[in-house]
């Protein structure tokens, strides 16, 4: 009897994945065109969506906040805290919604979500109006210009804990802005100009000036930021009629959401680039997509914010079809396209490959 043997054959080599510096000169346009022929069909903000999900988020957050400051045990206190800082932290995601779909397209949705969540939380959706969209911009992502990016991987080690941790203090700083800083500023102008220039917006980069507000935009500004002011000096006053054990409870689960949000926005980009302008598709696989089918990337990148660097090739495109299109994009291009090189597994591998930048930088 003849033995045969097979010899497995050799595994194919995989493909390098794509990266920013293949794309900085010219785009992959055949990306671009099936990312615009693929998606035909969506790309409708819908109300039945976006209403719903919002007042969901911000009921149980409210009411997990309610239940963490009357209740006497701290289990419960710690349980309700969590429920509702991540409820929150999801109802707050949709300011960025917001910057991006037509005013026209959901009527009275930025209204209520302002007197909702907004004002509430002391971030009504000026911060990020107007100052967004620059992150977008062609010729000013990832530029000393772009008040969203920081060249963080590129930086010195403490840079990381320091950017996370910070953000612990930003309940205090908006309670500050808000309650403090404005009524000054409405009498001392110098003061007012300074506000809006250094605390007015939802930015990272320390060097950014905001200009001021103009138009139809500024009346918005006006409103938004005299009902958060009012309800930051009542949450002030607050501590003095009732105790400050209320509000430091508050602050501390907003605080949780807050370095959240922050550890989310350390993984949205690669934060690889040195101030040059990108093209589109340089700017795409410098951020971040974590799609399915882990699911933890839909607690920390909620509102469809795990599709960031699908969202940066489709700014328009509401967050409850970001799903959709990237399972169709990701079946058309398939394994070893462009496409695939902003897709990672997941927060720790991100942060492992940030933290790993910096720590050649020690001098």
């Amino acid at each position: 009897m003849t033995m045969h043997q097979t010899i497995p054959a050799a595994p194919l080599p995989v493909p390098p994945k794509a990266t920013r510096l293949q794309f900085m000169a010219e785009d992959d346009k055949a990306m671009l065109r099936a990312a615009r022929d693929l998606t035909k069909g969506l790309g409708e903000a819908k109300a039945g969506i976006y209403w719903p999900d919002m007042l969901l988020s911000a009921g149980i957050g409210y009411a997990g906040i309610a239940v963490a400051i009357v209740s006497g045990s701290l289990g419960v206190k710690i349980a309700a805290g969590l429920v509702a800082a991540l409820a929150l932290y999801r109802a707050l995601m949709f300011i960025h919604e917001l910057t991006h779909i037509h005013r026209d397209a959901l009527p009275g949705f930025r209204t209520g979500w302002n007197l909702l969540v907004g004002i509430p939380m002391l971030t009504p959706s000026f911060m990020y109006e107007g100052v967004h969209t620059i992150h977008h911009k062609r010729t000013q992502y990832g530029t000393v210009e772009d008040p969203e990016y920081l060249p963080l991987a590129l930086m010195k080690p403490w840079s990381l804990p320091a950017f996370v941790l910070v953000a612990m203090l930003l309940p205090v700083g908006l309670l500050l802005r808000f309650g403090v800083l404005y009524p000054l500023g409405l009498v001392i102008p110098p003061l007012r100009t300074f506000v809006w220039e250094r605390f007015s917006s939802l930015s990272i980069n320390p060097e950014f000036r905001r200009k001021a507000p103009e138009g139809d935009f500024s009346l918005r500004v006006r409103w938004q930021e005299a009902g958060a002011s009012l309800w930051a000096i009542a949450l002030i006053a607050s501590g003095f009629v009732f105790g400050w054990e209320p509000l430091v409870t508050a602050m501390a689960i907003l605080s949780f959401a807050a370095v959240l949000n922050q550890l989310r926005t350390l993984v949205a980009h690669l934060w690889e680039n040195e101030g040059e302008a990108m093209t589109v598709t340089a700017q795409f696989l410098d951020s971040v997509n974590v799609p399915p089918p882990g699911v933890a990337a839909e607690i920390w990148a909620p509102v469809g914010l795990r599709y960031h660097a699908l969202h940066h090739l489709m700014p328009s495109m509401p967050y409850h079809d970001l799903p959709e299109a990237h399972r169709r994009l990701a079946r058309e291009l398939g394994t070893g396209s462009t496409y695939e090189g902003a897709n990672h597994p997941g927060m720790l591998t991100l942060v492992g490959r940030i933290a790993k930048s910096t720590m050649g930088r020690r001098a």
